[in-house]
This record gives structure tokens, sequence and C-alpha cells, in this order.
């Protein structure tokens, strides 16, 4: 018998409530397939199985709030038969969004969540998957905010998402809320519904991981100003020949010289778990991405090594409005390696940020703009911008940090390798 835990989503997500079961009893799951829909502090997430088999038990029911850890789901094995049920012992749950009955198994203490799984798949939670609906991702004035699970519901329901009271992150629609209309309940206030209340909560939730983290985590930090007349000058020229839709921001340039440069020091890439570092194969970067109603999330682009630059644009573009339509999978919640946060837009200049544990360093960039700089001897005007490392002293140095800034800087003085 395989177990399935509630994974952990993030490094400020002790908890969460699920909102749907997309499997039951006797469906066949494969490793990647997205079987429920689990609303954290920040938004509704897609959970991936990590397993393969076929589904015997479903432990929770949607509505319940229970700790990361928690076993919500039993799995056969690919080839085990079902155990033969015990004298009075009520049979598993046959429909979706229904959990057997029964209290729910308490997660073992000091356990580590499972990790997700390395490739992704689309949802089969039918024999012939219906495409899923997409995410309202750039959400025009006017038109509500729908989780795409609520969406899918409304729609077999036939009811009418712009009239729905939403309960949601961002006044986003939830499934709860179209089952709540479908069944007559009226909305019923609670501790947390409020935008207020859920603001609360959720610097809460920001406040405790990053207090962990400078507990935990002894923090280095580093910065490099980086000459970027280079790179500004060959993005000009390669966004003059794509049309408007297609062009490049400078933040892609940044995310794929981090991903390049971390190639030589893996020491910068991985996660510390139990006490001990691990390095991770590929570089799955962290997108640090400010929501609507405030906070933030950091959902990862995976192996941006990899990736050309049309193609991490677009990658980036699809994160940020799924990040803001609070339509994530739970893999690009707890894949990243490293976070790249860039406050260049707001006008920053230097930002110096707090690592995500369990990863072991993050990098920043603050605004590109013209300055004073020396060239050849001269005294000219350069753009350019300041990157930032903070980074775990117990795995890495200032000397490797320092390294590093330097390997990122001389990346983007080659734009064109990129």
């Amino acid at each position: 018998m395989l177990e399935f835990n509630l994974p952990s989503l993030g490094a400020d997500m002790d908890e969460g409530t699920l909102v749907q079961w997309l499997v039951a009893p006797g469906d066949t799951v494969a490793k990647g397939q997205i079987v429920a829909v689990v609303e954290t502090t920040k938004a509704a997430i897609d959970v991936e199985c990590w397993l393969e088999g076929t589904v015997h038990e479903l432990l929770i029911s949607p509505g319940e709030k229970v700790p990361v850890g928690t076993l919500i789901a039993t799995l056969l094995a690919p080839g085990e038969a079902p155990p033969a049920p015990a004298s009075g012992e009520a049979p598993a749950a046959s429909a979706r969004g229904e959990a057997a009955p029964g209290p729910v198994r308490a997660p073992v203490p000091g356990a580590s969540p499972a990790p997700t799984p390395e490739s992704e798949s689309e949802p089969e939670s039918e024999p012939e998957p219906e495409p899923e609906p997409a995410a309202d991702a750039a959400v025009p004035a006017g038109r509500r905010r729908v989780s795409p699970a609520a969406r899918r519901r409304a729609a077999e329901l036939g009811i009418d998402v712009a009239t729905v009271p939403a309960s949601g992150p961002d006044d986003t629609v939830m499934l709860t809320d179209i089952e709540r209309v479908a069944t007559g309940q009226q909305p019923v206030p609670t501790p947390g519904a409020t935008p207020a209340d859920r603001q609360a909560e959720l610097r809460r939730a920001i406040g405790a991981a990053m207090s962990r983290s400078k507990r935990e985590i002894p923090h280095y930090y580093l910065a490099e100003t980086v000459a970027m007349g280079r790179a500004t000058a060959w993005l000009t020229a390669a966004n003059a020949e794509r049309p408007i839709t297609e062009r490049l921001v400078m933040a892609v340039l940044q995310l794929k010289a981090v991903a390049v440069a971390l190639a030589d020091f893996p020491e910068l890439n991985g996660h510390v778990v139990d006490g001990e570092f691990r390095p991770a194969a590929d570089a799955h970067l962290g997108v640090a991405i400010s929501l609507r109603g405030g906070g933030l999330v950091a959902p990862a682009i995976h192996d941006v090594r990899h990736l050309a630059l049309p193609d991490l644009m677009a990658a980036m573009l699809d994160l940020v409005q799924r990040a803001r339509a609070g339509a994530l999978r739970s893999s690009e919640m707890a894949d990243a390696t490293i976070t790249v946060t860039n406050l260049g837009d707001q006008g920053v200049e230097t930002v110096f940020p707090v690592i995500h544990p369990p990863q072991v360093a993050i990098v920043g960039f603050g605004t590109v703009a013209p300055r004073p700089w020396v060239e050849a001897g001269a005294l000219t005007v350069m753009p350019t911008v300041m990157a930032t490392l903070a980074a775990d002293h117990r795995v890495s140095d200032g000397h490797r940090g320092g390294l590093f800034l330097a390997a990122l800087r001389d990346l983007l003085q080659r734009p064109e390798d990129l």
C-alpha cells in the first residue's frame, strides 16, 4: 500500500485546505498527474501525485484543513490487489470529492514531505480527459477571477460565475463558492473570510517563514554592480525584429544568466534537508511574484539553463499570470532550487533578499538605470544594475559567492551567448 501525504507547497505553508479531489477510488494515476486542488494562504494549488498506482482510499473531504505531511490518500501499487475489508469496516468512497469515513491519520512527527515529481503531465482525472479550462490569467476589468476547478464545475451546473460571491484570495471564486450556490446555501461569514483577515493571515505565514529563515540560516550578503550597456543594446536590437507580443524583457536575460552561472556553483543550487545539503541536478529558478492582494509567491520555472530565451519569456509570462489567477501546480511551488527576485520595475536600486528555506541562496536585481561609469580610463554614463546574492554560510562562503557574482556579471556582457 502506498501513502500519499499533503506535500509542502512552500516554506510558509504549514497546512492546507482540500478544495477538490480530481480522482476517485479505483482510478489509475500516473506520476505527475494532478489529483487534487488545495488552497493555501496564498493561492489554490493543483497538487500532483509523485506515485503511480490505483487510488484505494481518499482520507479527507473537501473543506477539511490539515497540516503538511498528513496522510490524505492511499494507493495500491501497480499489480497490488486491494486488501480484504475487515469485519465491520466501511467501504472506501466511490465518488470524486467524497472521502472514506474515519479519522484523518496524523503525520509522522518530524517526517519530511515527499518530493514532488521531476516531470509534469497533463491531468488525467477521467479516462478520456477533457481539455483543462484555462485559468483566468490576465483578468480584464469587470471580469471575475475564477479558479479552474470552479469554472469547470460552474460550466457543468450551468451557473454564471459572475453572480457567485467569492471567498478566495484576491476575490477569486473558488469551487466551494460554486457548490454553495448549487445547493442554495447562503455565504456564511467565517473567521479569516474578509480580505483584511486573509491579508493578516498571509502576513503571519510569510513572517513565520522569514523568521525561520533568519533564525536557522546563517546568511551572508554580497553585491556587484554590473554594466548593462551590451545587454541593453543587444535586447533593443533583438526586439526590433520581433512582434510586440514576442519581445523579451531584461528579466529574462538575468534569469538565464543566473541559471547558466549556477552550473559551476552547485553549492548555491539545492536544498538543505535534515541538516544535509542536497545539490540539484538542474536549475529550477523560483521567480518572486507579487500578488494583487498583497504578499508574494516564488513558483519555479524548471530547467531554465536549457530553455531558449523566447521559451523562457513565455514560461515567465505564463507563471506570472497563473500565480495571480490562483492556478499554480504543486511542483512549481516546491521544486525551486534557488530564487530570483527582481524589483527593478519598482525603481529599487538594491535588494538584499531573505533565503527561502530549504533553499540555500537567493539572487536579487535592482533597476537598470544610467549611472556614472569608468571604462577604459574614461568617465562615461552606463546602464548598470546592482546584482546581489544572499547565501547560506553552512553550504558556501563569501569567496565562492563572489566568484558566482563575477561569473554572472561576465555572462551579462555576452547576451548573444545566452
